[in-house]
């Protein structure tokens, strides 16, 4: 029998109440974008799991948030990523990266996945080619074809000629064995995620159905022997049973998507930064609603029914499953640490030093504040975390600053 999930009414219009308000154009979108999901969910048999409606809301055609055209990054947008603050962030994930393509003979490919607003790729293009170290082939895979052209447009009006022509977009993952770095700010995410939820020691997948009103609601049934298998690996790794009522997010499926992306890197890196803890810290007994969040115009709130198309919705990640399925597609650790650390070990004192030197005191004011946000706990510095694997190069020097693999 499903269980229904309720939400506290005063509770969602007291959230609702103090979000900024949606154009007259954004709310007829999100309109027509619920008619369409609830044709969906009628087309399935009344009910799909909420990573079903996570993967529309966020990539539907059309429609989806990733792919409907609306501002998301920066200033304008709901959020603001490490890349759109300003270089620095890029230049140290460059500087890092160059120590895997000096390694390398041959063609080298740098590949970002989601380029957002084309800022990390200018900045870290440049960089490389100060360092003397440009990848042969500059990748990009971007699901949205809006944020495609707005990436195409920024770096051709940005960059020299001879460094844009090193820039390419790809439909998928590469088909054939290649080398250099793959990279991923903020992308492990948005990957479309199972919720669970345990009631009298059984496994229930979290799912979204209409109510009598025609309303979005979530509900559970009986998980599948995938999502079963996959929460009491966790019960067994963390060697605690998770209580009555517990709920929060998996990915099954993180192994085989590790696979797609990386898994023909012939020499080179994988490198994900993003938001999220180790396994025992991310299934804590007080985080039994799970990590899921929705951000809408530089708001962070719970509810991923609100305006569907145009805010983001997330999950924290559990970084103990990705290393789990980076060492199981073939590669080894490199390396685990905050973003602070990361930055430190792989040139931020030298681009402090710079900063130090400039004498505009306004702009250096402005750096300053970057690498604040860059770096401190209060900011992103603790919140979001850096984990690398390496196959046939070595890059476990780029953690020397306060690898917390042990933590894993």
């Amino acid at each position: 029998m499903a269980h229904i999930k309720h939400t506290d009414p005063c509770e969602n219009t007291q959230m609702k109440s103090s979000l900024p308000e949606a154009s007259p154009e954004a709310l007829a979108h999100s309109k027509a974008f619920v008619q369409a999901l609830k044709q969906h969910i009628r087309e399935n048999n009344g009910a799909i799991p909420f990573s079903r409606y996570m993967e529309l809301a966020l990539y539907a055609p059309g429609m989806g948030y990733y792919s409907a055209g609306a501002r998301k990054f920066g200033a304008e947008g709901d959020f603001v990523t490490s890349p759109e603050l300003g270089a620095i962030f890029a230049q140290c994930i460059a500087t890092a990266s160059a120590k895997v393509l000096q390694q390398l003979a041959g063609d080298t490919v740098f590949f970002e996945l989601g380029g957002g607003s084309g800022a990390f790729a200018e900045h870290a293009l440049k960089h490389f080619s100060e360092l003397n170290v440009l990848p042969t082939r500059y990748c990009i895979l971007e699901p949205s074809a809006d944020l495609r052209e707005r990436q195409r447009q920024r770096l051709k009006e940005n960059l020299p000629t001879e460094l844009f022509a090193r820039c390419e977009w790809l439909d998928g993952p590469f088909e054939s064995a290649w080398q250099g770095v793959l990279f991923a700010n903020e992308v492990l995410d948005a990957l479309p995620t199972p919720r669970f939820v345990v009631r009298e020691g059984e496994v229930y997948e979290e799912m979204v159905v209409l109510d009598a009103d025609e309303n979005f609601i979530r509900v559970d049934q009986p998980a599948d022997a995938m999502l079963r298998a996959a929460v009491r690996h966790i019960e067994r790794d963390t060697e605690t049973p998770f209580a009555e009522n517990y709920c929060s997010e998996v990915l099954p499926q993180l192994p085989y998507w590790i696979q797609a992306v990386g898994g023909l890197i012939e020499k080179g890196v994988m490198l994900f930064v993003d938001y999220g803890y180790p396994r025992r810290e991310y299934y804590l007994p007080e985080r039994s609603d799970g990590t899921l969040v929705c951000h809408y115009r530089h708001h962070a709130h719970n509810d991923p029914f609100y305006l569907p198309g145009l805010q983001d919705i997330t999950a924290f990640v559990d970084f103990t499953a990705v290393a789990e399925a980076g060492v199981n597609a073939g590669f080894d650790l490199s390396g685990y640490c905050s973003q602070a650390s990361f930055l430190i070990g792989n040139g931020l004192p030298q681009a402090m030093q710079a900063v130090e030197e400039i004498e505009d005191e306004l702009e250096r004011y402005r750096l300053h504040q970057e690498i604040k946000k860059l770096t401190l706990p209060g900011e992103m510095g603790e919140r979001f975390q850096v984990i690398s694997f390496q196959r046939d190069v070595e890059f476990r020097d780029s953690f020397s600053v306060g690898n917390l693999s042990r933590r894993l």
